[in-house]
């Protein structure tokens, strides 16, 4: 229990402080990854579109959020962090439909 009005990491009861020392649930991604693919392929059926028609594009949209939200809108960033080009940044955003989600274009912060 904490003495004052601060609290310390030493007044944290031990199961929190274990908790911190074990990777979080987010970054196991590729066993739930595994899991997901497993549940989803029990799912579908041969009439169904096939699990990577499905999975590639919420994983490239998914990516592309979180690298362009890491440089704030730039486009051009976001592709380097990416590992493509400026225009095939710009052709999956219109593939995937995500151009009216993406407010900046190729705009430096000054």
């Amino acid at each position: 229990m904490a003495t004052g009005r601060e609290v310390g990491i030493d007044d944290l009861p031990p199961e929190l402080l274990e908790a911190r020392d074990q990777p979080g649930q987010g970054e196991n991604w590729e066993k739930n990854l595994r899991t997901w693919a497993t549940r989803k392929l029990a799912q579908i059926g041969p009439s169904d579109e096939g699990l990577l028609n499905t999975a590639i594009p919420r994983f490239e949209r998914i990516m592309i959020e979180s690298a362009l939200k890491q440089t704030g809108g730039r486009k051009r960033d976001a592709a380097l962090l990416l590992g493509w080009g400026r225009n095939t940044l710009t052709r999956k955003i219109n593939e995937l439909g995500m151009g009216s989600a993406v407010v900046a274009d190729d705009l430096e912060v000054l």
